[in-house]
């Protein structure tokens, strides 16, 4: 199956050929885990809501969301509703062959189905979104219009792309105001499109969250309701396809009881590409499992109030320091690690003195004026020279070998620990 050998094709490259990605400080992290001792963990679903029966349909006719949100309320669980807003701009279109990443159109994705657009999003589906709501679910945002950030050749060679950070926040800004206005409720994380980051004006989807004000929430453990069985015949591929739900998770936990502390597990509301929703029948399995094993299934934003962080748990004495500098400062980094033993760089140190809103328009200039992806702390580094509060000599990467006093402890830091432990700001 193609997704599946592009899946594997991108490992191999990641591991052998493509440099190991750096990561920077970042106002938007990437949420797959946290630090937490406890057994609790989130799981998401992507795609919906949406307004068509379970396939097979065993449920008389309910909608997916509705067997999805009975399911969990059976097992007391809380979920994280990546939703769309509508895709039935995404026309002219037509399906790719059932079983492909394309079976719900070539040039854009067609949420529930090709010409069922109506069935599918927030757009369309009032009652769906209040009963998410009304049953103290997390709805994020997956985008309006379900459209890539910026071009995927291998898989999604022939679909239509934004490639903008403007552009993409004119998509997000849609929903956002969609769920704001009608609903009275705050968007505060997303997940783009099949995971696509880079935007061909040097922006990434970190840029267009950053923007939003929201974190990217990605996820640590597939689900799987997703990918369709090869199987010919229906039935056992159905069954094939609900036991790859459940037969890996009970392997991780068989292996360690407490594997999935802190984890956010990947779901979808909505056809697996053989047209089938495996979701409907794995969901109540895996959460079975979750139970056995003592799990309470929770929001992702409930997690996070676990703890924001994916190495730090509330244990430690900088705990709640670090929480409350969050909310303003890039103090982790864009996987959501903050690697306190690290040294601290003059760049870091910037990030962390420099208001947010200067750190950004002055990097957005930068890139709006080269667009190329410019280095994430030259605009914080540029405003903190202008500050009398870093050398112009001191280099972004350079260890940090004094600290402004008016904003420091007198003993000087030289890890990111020691520099955040020290830090009056």
């Amino acid at each position: 199956m193609l997704v599946k050998l592009g899946q594997k094709g991108k490992r191999i490259v990641r591991k052998f050929i493509t440099p190991a990605e750096k990561h920077y400080l970042s106002y938007t992290r990437r949420l797959e885990r946290v630090k937490t001792d406890k057994r609790v963990c989130a799981m998401t679903f992507d795609d919906g809501p949406m307004n068509m029966p379970a396939a097979p349909d065993r449920f008389k006719g309910r909608a997916l969301t509705d067997v999805i949100l009975d399911t969990m309320a059976e097992f007391g669980a809380k979920g994280t509703f990546d939703v769309i807003g509508d895709t039935s701009e995404n026309y002219p279109d037509q399906a790719g062959k059932v079983g492909s990443a394309a079976w719900g159109g070539i040039k854009f994705d067609h949420y529930p189905d090709l010409g069922c657009d109506g069935r599918g999003g927030a757009a369309h589906n009032d009652r769906l979104i209040r009963r998410i709501l009304d049953e103290g679910h997390q709805i994020t945002n997956h985008g309006y219009r379900h459209i890539i950030f910026g071009r995927k050749p291998f898989v999604y060679g022939a679909r239509e792309y934004l490639g903008s950070v403007d552009r993409a926040v004119d998509d997000l800004r849609r929903l956002d105001v969609l769920m704001e206005e009608k609903y009275g409720y705050k968007l505060t994380m997303a997940r783009p499109p099949h995971y696509v980051d880079k935007m061909q004006d040097g922006f990434t989807s970190y840029d267009a969250y950053d923007k939003m004000g929201y974190q990217y929430m990605a996820a640590s453990f597939d689900g799987a309701g997703w990918l369709p069985s090869t199987l010919a015949d229906p039935e056992a591929a159905l069954e094939a396809e609900v036991n790859a739900m459940v037969e890996p998770m009970r392997r991780e936990l068989e292996k360690d009881p407490d594997f999935f502390c802190g984890q956010i597990i990947f779901q979808k509301d909505g056809y697996n590409m053989a047209k089938r929703t495996p979701v409907a029948f794995g969901l109540r399995r895996q959460l079975e499992l979750l139970k056995e094993y003592g799990y309470q299934v929770v929001t992702v934003d409930g997690l996070v109030r676990e703890s924001p962080f994916a190495d730090l748990g509330r244990d430690d004495p900088l705990f709640e320091k670090l929480c409350r500098l969050q909310r303003s400062r890039a103090v982790a980094y864009s996987d959501n690690l903050l690697r306190l033993d690290a040294p601290m760089t003059w760049g870091e140190l910037a990030m962390l003195l420099c208001p947010k809103e200067e750190a950004m328009a002055r990097r957005w200039a930068r890139i709006r004026r080269t667009g190329k992806h410019e280095n994430a702390y030259c605009g914080a580094l540029e405003w903190c020279v202008e500050q009398g509060l870093i050398a112009k000599s001191a280099k972004p990467e350079g260890p940090v070998d004094a600290l402004p006093e008016k904003l420091f402890e007198p003993a000087k830091g030289r890890t990111r620990r020691e520099v955040y432990a020290a830090y009056r700001g």
